[in-house]
């Protein structure tokens, strides 16, 4: 009864809130803030490397399967809005294990994945100014971050919005640059190769290194459950769908043209898996003044992430103190903004935590280890999808295209499992599970003692 009665009063409070919530195209441009990031611009070199060509079409399936979670995630909400997005529908949907299971894992996965995008954002940086240490930068942009989330919902998203557009304007910009390369209307530049060697070499690294590659073009559209996250936030909820499938278009049509472009432009051996395909290509075309501005646009796109990702594990950290399924006093709201500092207290920890391990532990480990952090996303995709089966009355088309989804995120994570570089991550990722559901198990069978399930 208590429960009830817990869930009842945040429901209102939500409604309350809704009075000054934002417009589906707003929700379109904070998804396009969160979704083109690192996982797109530096991402990709290595699904170029391991699938060549073929990166179009995996890109094109991934845009697909992200497609139908996000209309999973867009018809979950305009039934119940919840501050707590998926984990709040893996409850509904299958009890109070699945979203505090959900909900943890999500935050360990994504405070492990936020080290190693500090750590991009100092290397980044370290080209304009080398002699600054690395883990000054990385330990700045995460106290910006901090500042932003501080300042509340309308900040971040103004921040993300306007970040936004700088991405769009740039690779818009690249996008008229790589067309005036490809037609030889700059001096001393001209196409790689040709369209017809183009779809000749499709799908020249064979079947097993374009399944390899999958999982990175799924990644290039990491980010879709923080908008999740703030869908919440619409002024009509039934409309959170419209916001993701012009994101999704928006995006995807970008993503084409633009690395259809690079791979045009720039012989695939010239396409370094340590760099981003963007910059290859234009220090390839011999422009270091733009390489410094698409540099700077590498910075933008890492920050924007890095300020999404802290703004929905605090948010996961406060939903799951309402419910009880961590420290009640992290769901305080203190202060005069009403912001819940000790949530923000232990994300700011365990972002700490996550610099000082990208700093000290070897290279390759801790790869291994923000690899595990991405496939865990995907777990949280397949989660969404799975609640939406069971929560939402669906016709024959509507389950066939969540079982697409599935068998699509199946398909990227099974891939890794025959790519050596990936395959340690994968491990981890398992490893994580296991920790997490042996904690879930224990506080389950706690739950039926004391009769709260």
């Amino acid at each position: 009864m208590a429960n009830t009665k817990h869930h009842n009063n945040r429901r209102q409070r939500s409604s309350e809130s809704t009075s000054a919530k934002m417009p589906w195209w707003r929700l379109s441009l904070f998804g396009i803030g969160c979704t083109l990031g690192t996982g797109f611009f530096l991402g990709t070199s290595i699904a170029i490397q391991k699938s060549g060509y073929a990166i179009l079409l995996l890109l094109l399936l991934a845009a697909i399967g992200t497609y139908f979670v996000l209309q999973a995630l867009a018809k979950l909400t305009a039934m119940e809005p919840a501050k707590g997005s998926f984990r709040t529908y893996a409850k509904l949907a299958f009890g109070r294990w699945a979203g505090f299971g959900s909900g943890w894992l999500y935050w360990s996965s994504e405070m492990l994945i936020l080290g190693s995008s500090l750590m991009a954002l100092g290397l980044f940086s370290q080209l304009w100014f080398p002699s600054i240490p690395l883990w000054m930068f990385a330990t700045g942009y995460a106290l910006l971050g901090m500042v932003v989330i501080f300042f509340g919902i309308k900040v971040l998203e103004a921040t993300q919005s306007v970040l936004a557009i700088v991405k769009l304007a740039a690779l818009v910009m690249f996008i008229m640059i790589g067309v005036g390369v490809v037609f030889g209307l700059f001096k001393g530049t001209s196409s790689a190769i040709s369209y017809e060697q183009l779809t000749q070499r499709f799908f020249s690294s064979g079947v097993m290194g374009i399944w390899k590659a999958f999982i990175y073009a799924f990644y290039a559209f990491a980010g879709i459950e923080v908008m999740g996250l703030m869908a919440a936030e619409l002024e009509h909820p039934e409309e959170a769908s419209k916001a993701g499938g012009v994101m999704l278009a928006t995006t995807i049509s970008l993503y084409l043209a633009a690395i259809a472009l690079v791979l045009l432009w720039v012989p695939l051996e010239q396409l370094p898996v340590s760099e981003s395909p963007f910059i290859s290509a234009l220090r390839h075309g011999g422009m270091p003044i733009i390489v410094n501005i698409f540099n700077g646009v590498l910075i933008v796109a890492g920050f924007s992430s890095v300020a999404a990702s802290l703004y929905a594990v605090t948010i996961v950290l406060v939903t799951l103190a309402e419910d009880g399924d961590a420290p009640r006093g992290l769901s305080a709201q203190k202060g005069k903004r009403d912001f819940p500092l000790s949530a923000l207290g232990v994300t700011c920890a365990g972002t700490i935590v996550s610099i000082v391990l990208a700093y000290f532990i070897p290279k390759r480990i801790f790869e291994h280890i923000t690899t595990a952090g991405g496939l865990v996303l995907m777990y949280t995709w397949a989660s969404v999808v799975l609640s939406y089966l069971k929560l939402i009355p669906l016709n024959w088309w509507g389950k066939m295209q969540a079982i697409i989804a599935l068998l699509l995120i199946g398909l990227a994570v099974v891939g890794t499992v025959w790519d050596k570089s990936s395959r340690p991550g994968l491990f981890v990722s398992l490893l994580f599970v296991a920790v997490i559901g042996g904690v879930t198990f224990m506080m389950h069978q706690r739950w039926k003692q004391d009769g709260a399930h």
